[in-house]
């Protein structure tokens, strides 16, 4: 398929969300010789971990490499779940049962956070608890999702209800899956309006954002909470960036898929994965009430992960998904997503696409979150596709560690952050892996 007759004749290969939220344009301003605070990363992390800091009253600067919020916080497709991708056997097996509730605890503590937090903000969003339907791409997960759903280890429980394939259509307007099952706390939000307003927020409370000021080096010395002097006062680590340099007492990396070699021990523990959406013209209202009735967020068991939705208007669908492994061209990585996408929907065959665009999460090798420090650098990062709510969440706790304050805490803490040997933070092994999965899902259709 070529350009001509995939893409609207103003196609856009940025994300739908800059449409109505255009990236910010920031006054330059001087970079601080010295900082309380210095957070690297201006996506949802480090802005919440700013608007913590600051309201304390420590002196709080964000750098980033690029246009404030430039990275997946304006470009993911706006779900919000419970977070947490390993079940209770896994991470009881690995970790014991009590430590297991604990971190599967989080996605829950994490969802209801940020649903909490921007009706406090009064943040206007278009947040609404629309659940999820999770579709099963055969009959054998459709089995699997119902069973674990009905085995929910107790205290961690979702409302849900399961939808057999006879009554798919009531939520989906297909017949490519075997029936699945909504979850219905789960969450929608227009990210590119929440990154803005957070922004805001963040300006608002004394916060210092610089845009296009990428770090290159960080001399940590004695910078951390145990590196004081008898004077009560501390040595701090020194930022060297394109813009001059800045010592700060405290340093949280907020980078996740961005993660680069400034900070090597968190980048050989973070796997960059490119995560491509399109949006297609403007579809009539008709269409949208039947293919999407009730207006959820929606993904399937797929080891390839697909994700979709509505628009918050919506006039048109969203569809995403791990559609390639190196290639970072929203052209060429468009007509992989239309053609799951009328695999799914046939009738929208003809229907062109208004955007493509892409951008990187972070996997970890144990599928799960992390927050901590590291030589006196402070990070949370790893949230493996599901960073809407648990990056914001993480953010505000390692905001709170900073602080020296107990809300720091999490079920996450001391959990170890593994990496593997030989990897670097260049994953070799995901063309491989990549195809290897595709096939996979293709076998069982």
């Amino acid at each position: 398929m070529n350009n001509k007759n995939l893409f609207t004749d103003d196609y856009k290969l940025d994300s739908y969300w800059w449409d109505k939220t255009p990236r910010p344009t920031i006054e330059s301003t001087a970079l601080p010789a010295k900082c309380d605070v210095l957070i690297i990363g201006s996506g949802y992390t480090g802005l919440n971990a700013a608007l913590v800091t600051a309201r304390a009253g420590r002196s709080t600067v964000v750098v980033d490499a690029e246009d404030a919020g430039y990275g997946c916080s304006t470009r993911n497709g706006g779900q919000i779940s419970t977070s947490i991708k390993p079940d209770m056997a896994a991470l009881s097996r690995k970790h014991g049962a009590d430590k297991a509730f604990q971190i599967i605890k989080e996605g829950h503590n994490a969802l209801s956070w940020i649903e909490d937090f921007i009706t406090h903000e009064h943040i206007d969003c278009d947040f609404r608890v629309c659940g999820r339907f999770h579709a099963a791409h055969t009959a054998k997960h459709f089995k699997t999702l119902t069973e674990e759903v009905k085995q929910q280890p107790k205290g961690l429980e979702v409302p849900y209800t399961v939808i057999p394939r006879s009554e798919q259509r009531s939520e989906l307007a297909t017949d490519a899956y075997h029936g699945g099952v909504v979850y219905h706390p789960h969450a929608s939000i227009d990210p590119g309006t929440y990154h803005q307003q957070l922004l805001s927020r963040a300006t608002e409370a004394g916060v210092q954002i610089v845009p296009r000021c990428a770090v290159s080096q960080l001399q940590a010395g004695t910078t951390g909470t145990k590196a004081r002097t008898k004077a009560g006062t501390k040595a701090g680590t020194k930022a060297t960036t394109q813009r001059g340099t800045i010592t700060a007492n405290e340093v949280i990396v907020a980078t996740n898929g961005y993660t680069g070699n400034i900070t090597p021990w968190q980048q050989r523990r973070v796997i960059p994965i490119g995560s491509y959406i399109i949006a297609t013209d403007g579809l009539d209202k008709s269409v949208m009430d039947r293919l999407m009735p009730n207006d959820r967020i929606y993904s399937d068991t797929c080891k390839v992960v697909y994700y979709y939705r509505a628009s918050p208007d919506r006039s048109r669908i969203l569809f995403g998904g791990r559609v390639s492994s190196a290639e970072t061209d929203p052209t060429k990585s468009a007509p992989l997503l239309k053609a799951d996408l009328v695999r799914l929907f046939p009738e929208l065959a003809d229907v062109k696409l208004s955007h493509s665009w892409m951008g990187f999460v972070a996997y970890t090798f144990d599928t799960l979150a992390h927050t901590g420090a590291h030589q006196g650098i402070h990070y949370a990062m790893g949230y493996c596709g599901s960073g809407v709510s648990m990056a914001s969440y993480l953010g505000m706790r390692v905001g709170h560690k900073v602080l020296g304050s107990a809300k720091g805490t999490t079920g996450l803490d001391g959990i170890g952050f593994p990496t593997r040997p030989l990897y670097t933070g260049k994953p070799w092994f995901l063309p491989a892996a990549v195809a290897w999965y595709r096939y996979k899902d293709r076998l069982q259709r």
